[in-house]
């Protein structure tokens, strides 16, 4: 899909979408307003939040689905609601077979033309997005062109077109987020995860290196490899370099993605029903891909770092086992006392290589963690735990703006004592209790003195339903944050 601006003439477009406020129903065009106050009449449509009503005109014989979604009243409009009417507006526009939709914004005194246009561009990329390559009896999906508009606006300033494009790369990021966590574990494993990188810097304009066995034995990344050995599949580091800002390389932001293609829980056997969604333990790694793609194809004057150490937890005879002591890049030694809490050890490794040889200077970690972290905050709210909290501040600054939400955890010094070990400096799984912040304060304690964000994405990199803006599956979550988040820094 690719989204444009269209400053006026849409009576050949398919579908026509009008964005209304409850207190703003009345349009320029008497034939719609006709059939807004029969809807009103009869109680179908009132401009109410969420509510959707179709009607057709004849355009000189060219006839026209409109449909009309309410935003609710001016007051209340944010760009939460922009976004969800858009979706509901676009998968209407699939239902009805449309090929070329028109998107006509609302005037309002609440929010910009430039920010409606990128999030309404962003929710139409989102909300036409489907995973279903794998079917062989499916139909053939129509092709959706979408153009945007505001009424009144004949021609479109920079910004405005700017916002659009700017919407089509956050869009396309996302769905490179989404479509990496949906494909199954024979297709996406480290190397095609690794060559899957390669592809996305080709694309977008970043420095992609991969490292194999050897380089992560050469670099004391024990931790990493105790989790990989037992897999016939190699593991891989992926490393992601964008430098778009030359004169400032004593800044680096790092971004590490937990890379756990497949996840069986080693010999802390995950039962059946926990293993089919395994594929998805790799989500933090998709979204640090398509945010490095969003951040390069988009210029932003800043310099970052992703590095995703990628591999599978499998069993075998020379699987790590429960009780082991095993060494770390850092030198720390770790006590195991559960195989299925391997995404901190990966990553623990993966935040002491970007600090001690990428140089980074801040280090935000995604990963899908801990099943804590779903119980404690469901599916909409991602976990975080941290050192800082002025960048802690930051991420909730962006958030407020990009809608996925994000709430810290404490990080007391109690907790800090439940990961030490009796035999070994660290235990990677002191149990059940504080689960999702222990486990976050584990991989803290490989941070050194830098900035840190730990973003525990189990609860919101997956979707389990349909809902406005994700299909079951991969959500994308939360590569529009963490792009908004580095633009702010760029600054």
């Amino acid at each position: 899909m690719k989204v444009s601006y269209r400053a006026f003439g849409c009576s050949e477009v398919e579908v026509r979408v009008i964005y209304l406020l409850e207190n703003k129903l009345t349009l320029p065009k008497e034939e719609l307003n006709k059939n807004i106050s029969y809807a009103q009449g009869r109680n179908l449509f009132n401009g109410k939040n969420g509510e959707l009503y179709t009607f057709t005109m004849d355009l000189m014989g060219n006839y026209q689905t409109v449909v009309l979604v309410g935003l609710g009243k001016e007051e209340e409009l944010n760009l939460d609601k922009i976004r969800k009417a858009t979706a509901k507006a676009i998968r209407k526009a699939k239902e009805l077979k449309a090929n070329k939709v028109f998107l006509r914004l609302p005037v309002n005194n609440k929010l910009t033309v430039e920010e409606m246009a990128k999030n309404a561009t962003i929710a139409a990329h989102l909300a036409d997005y489907t995973f279903n390559k794998y079917k062989t009896d499916k139909e053939k999906e129509n092709d959706i062109v979408v153009s945007i508009g505001v009424h009144g606006l004949k021609e479109a300033s920079s910004e405005v077109l700017e916002a659009i494009e700017e919407g089509n790369a956050i869009g396309k990021g996302i769905i490179l987020a989404r479509d990496l966590v949906n494909e199954p574990a024979n297709v996406i494993y480290p190397e095609t995860l690794a060559q899957a990188a390669i592809d996305a810097g080709k694309e977008n304009g970043f420095e992609v290196e991969v490292y194999g066995l050897e380089k992560i034995k050469e670099l004391k990344m024990e931790a990493f490899y105790s989790v990989a050995k037992a897999s016939e599949k190699e593991p891989k580091l992926i490393v992601m370099r964008y430098f778009g800002n030359p004169e400032g390389k004593g800044e680096i932001l790092g971004l590490v993605g937990k890379g756990l293609t497949y996840d069986s829980g080693g010999y802390s056997l995950k039962p059946t029903s926990g293993m089919v969604d395994m594929k998805s333990d790799m989500g933090g790694a998709a979204s640090v891909i398509g945010a490095m793609s969003i951040i390069s194809r988009q210029k932003l004057k800043i310099n970052a770092v992703g590095v995703i150490a990628a591999c599978e937890n499998m069993i075998s005879g020379s699987a790590y086992k429960p009780g082991d002591i095993i060494g770390s890049m850092a030198g720390k030694t770790i006590e195991i006392r559960n195989t299925d809490a391997e995404g901190r050890l990966t990553l623990v490794d993966a935040v002491t290589y970007i600090i001690e040889k990428e140089n980074a200077s801040e280090v935000i970690d995604l990963a899908t963690l801990t099943g804590a972290a779903l119980v404690a905050l469901g599916d909409t709210t991602t976990a975080v735990v941290t050192n800082n909290d002025k960048f802690y501040g930051e991420l909730k600054e962006v958030s407020s703006y990009t809608g996925e939400k994000f709430w810290q955890l404490p990080s007391f010094d109690e907790y800090k004592e439940m990961v030490k070990s009796e035999i070994a400096d660290l235990n990677n799984s002191p149990g059940r209790n504080a689960g999702t912040i222990t486990a976050g304060l584990f991989i803290g304690e490989f941070v050194k003195d830098k900035p840190w964000l730990h973003l525990d994405i189990a609860g919101t990199a997956w979707a389990d339903k349909k809902t406005d803006l994700t299909i079951k599956g991969g959500t994308g979550s939360p590569v529009y944050t963490l792009y908004e988040l580095v633009k702010k820094k760029s600054k």
